[in-house]
């Protein structure tokens, strides 16, 4: 009897995956518990064991496909005696499901092609119309193309700019479209559709629609940019970003914190550490980074304001027992955010360990859906870029995320006098459902405390 190989869930949330690698070919013998693939999910690349023992009969789907659905047949194996010819056969009505993956592969070289048949499908469509509204390809509401100069003087002119026919670059108006309009003494109609009779004023604005994708390559001289298809990382980063600035309230608080005492603590802690032998010679234990000290001066604070340290769902408030702390790694083609576990109890050594451990495989995309998913906050640091201070996005379900810019050296002012010290700026975005203001500046109140109280972390 064929034992069918589907395409595994690999995350809770994965619907498709990219099958990156057969470890197999036709013709090989396997067991249960042996590496038969790479699946490539929106975060990781991971293998893929065998779980019955047979021959390969068949490779369904191959190598380098992409969006290929959970439960999709990838693979036919032989039991044990059986034809492996016979075996593929038998499998045979199961295969078209499988290809139709297949179909979904080319989805991300459906740019490259998206413009061509849009423009094609555009012009029966302007030939039907009246040619002033859609001369532009405008009509309804659509974005208007002009020149800054051509909207100035037709809104001098009381002229419609939509109704313009344009003869620039992609049908743009330009400064002669609208004078003509104006000699011409057409497309003056607009003023009289934007109060209409009986509205108390004008008719609101219909709401800004994204670009399209044609609309947007129109802008750009042909053959002057590449399409790149977007993978299922990015593609994921985006989804999930529009989900947190659309559906969470943001809002944002800033404190500087004084990083003298803490980096005079960093280098006695670095200088005590002890060696340890390995194939490259004796290195110390650890090494500790001003961020291992951020993630744990973020748990500290979380436990020490235990309302800020929760979760909102529309039914309850989910009020978490430890800090488990994200830190956004950046990784070629975007970004993830493995989780420092209970963060609040580990040893400054255990979270700097860790941390390089998780960067590590993240950059090689190693990482275990548990080691990523999940978390009760996260800490975002481009410090090491430069960068004074800036706002990160929420990543739900977290309530509240800590942006962390650079230390520098800054003129401050204590008792009168102005002294130089070392000063970091951090933002803490939050969600305002789950934390409200006050409670906000409580836990960014107390990670201050911590970062410039530093002893206060080792006991």
């Amino acid at each position: 009897m064929p034992i069918n190989i589907t395409m595994p869930a690999l995350s809770p949330t994965m619907e498709e995956g990219n099958l990156s690698k057969w470890l197999v070919k036709e013709g090989d013998k396997v067991s249960p518990g042996d590496v038969i693939a790479e699946i490539e999910t929106d975060k990781a690349t991971m293998e893929v064991e065998a779980v019955d023992e047979g021959t390969v009969a068949k490779l369904v789907v191959p190598a380098g496909t992409e969006g290929v659905k959970v439960n999709a047949l990838i693979a036919i194996l032989a039991g044990e005696g059986e034809d492996a010819g016979a075996a593929a056969k038998a499998g045979g009505d199961a295969a078209p499901k499988a290809e139709a993956p297949k179909a979904d592969a080319p989805k991300a070289e459906a740019p490259k092609e998206a413009p061509k048949p849009a423009a094609a499908a555009a012009a029966p469509a302007a030939a039907k119309a009246e040619p002033a509204p859609v001369a532009n390809g405008h009509a309804g509401g659509e974005r208007v193309f002009a020149s800054p100069l051509a909207r100035r003087i037709a809104k001098d002119a009381g002229v419609d700019v939509s109704a313009v026919t344009g003869t620039g670059p992609h049908g743009r108006v330009v400064k002669a479209d609208v004078e003509a309009a104006i000699s011409s003494g057409g497309a003056k109609a607009a003023p009289a559709a934007k109060a209409p009779a009986g509205a108390p004023g004008a008719t609101p604005a219909p709401a800004p629609k994204p670009m399209s994708d044609d609309q947007v390559l129109k802008l750009f001289a042909e053959g002057s940019y590449e399409l790149v298809p977007h993978d299922n990382m990015r593609k994921t980063i985006a989804r999930r970003l529009v989900e947190a600035k659309s559906t969470v309230p943001h809002f944002y608080l800033t404190l500087d914190c004084e990083l003298d005492a803490l980096l005079a603590l960093r280098t006695q802690l670095n200088a005590a550490a002890p060696m340890r032998k390995t194939d490259k010679g004796e290195v110390p234990a650890y090494k500790l980074s001003v961020n291992d000290m951020v993630i744990k001066a973020m748990a500290m604070a979380l436990m020490a304001v235990p309302d800020a340290n929760a979760s909102w769902t529309d039914s309850a408030m989910v009020k978490h027992k430890h800090a488990d702390v994200g830190v956004a790694v950046s990784i070629p083609g975007g970004l993830i955010t493995p989780i420092i576990r209970h963060a609040d109890e580990k040893t400054l050594s255990v979270i700097s360990n860790e941390m390089k451990d998780l960067a590590s495989r993240a950059r090689s995309r190693k990482l275990k859906p548990e080691e990523y998913q999940g978390g009760t906050t996260a800490v975002s640091n481009l410090g090491m870029f430069g960068i004074k201070d800036f706002a990160a996005v929420i990543n739900p379900p977290h309530a509240t995320i800590l942006a962390v810019g650079a230390g520098e050296e800054r003129a401050v002012v204590k008792k009168g006098e102005i002294k130089i010290a070392t000063v970091m700026s951090v933002t803490l975005s939050t969600d305002h459902r789950a934390v409200d203001g006050a409670l906000g500046a409580e836990l960014l109140g107390a990670f201050k405390r911590m970062i410039e109280n530093p002893m206060g972390m080792l006991v």
